[in-house]
């Protein structure tokens, strides 16, 4: 194997390491500094789940209710009513006895995935902006850009769910006219 070709498979073996623990800092980081919030704080789990039979008892722990007589309606919106799968007599009406506790776990998550998300992005700006303006070698410097895009990936993956549509729309503009402004500025050719 000759020199040069040792040396580039070296570089890339080193922007991949870098990208690699770039992100793993910024993950690592962001569990260690903000809590993750976890369903069991929100919907004790108990031992033996009790069973509530009645309406009022499922509603004073917070559930759901769903009486046996309640039309059911496709999900296409369509307001022709299905006709319920028959069940055992016992089982028709059940209560959901962790819906309160599992809408406020999920309003929690959504603001820790937002904030992660945050984090994320700014920590993957900050890596972009020092690959592509600092001069730290060639490695080095991809390292940080590409570690910057995976980090933009992540933080979208993780939060692009909960995320209003049109701070979608937004974010992918701005990403769009960053990228094409640093294509511009400084990677036109000369």
């Amino acid at each position: 194997m000759d020199t040069q070709r040792t040396t580039r498979l070296l570089q890339w073996s080193l922007t991949l390491a870098i990208v690699i623990v770039l992100n793993l800092l910024f993950n690592v980081g962001t569990q260690l500094f903000i809590a993750e919030p976890r369903y069991e704080d929100f919907c004790k789990q108990e031992q033996v789940e009790r069973e509530y039979t009645t309406q009022e008892s499922c509603l004073a722990v917070g559930g759901q209710w769903f009486a046996r007589g309640e039309e059911a309606t496709p999900s296409n919106g369509s307001t022709r009513p299905v006709a319920p799968k028959p069940f055992p007599e016992e089982s028709r009406s059940y209560c959901n006895a962790h819906f309160t506790c599992a809408q406020e776990y999920d309003v929690v998550r959504q603001e820790y995935n937002r904030n992660i998300f945050i984090v994320l992005v700014t920590g993957g700006l900050i890596a972009l902006l020092l690959g592509v303006y600092a001069t730290l070698g060639t490695a080095v410097s991809l390292g940080f850009t590409w570690g910057g895009v995976l980090s933009f990936i992540i933080a979208s993956m993780r939060y692009w769910s909960d995320m209003n549509e049109y701070l979608r729309f937004v974010l992918l503009i701005i990403v769009l006219i960053v990228l094409v402004w640093l294509g511009v500025k400084k990677l036109q050719d000369k």
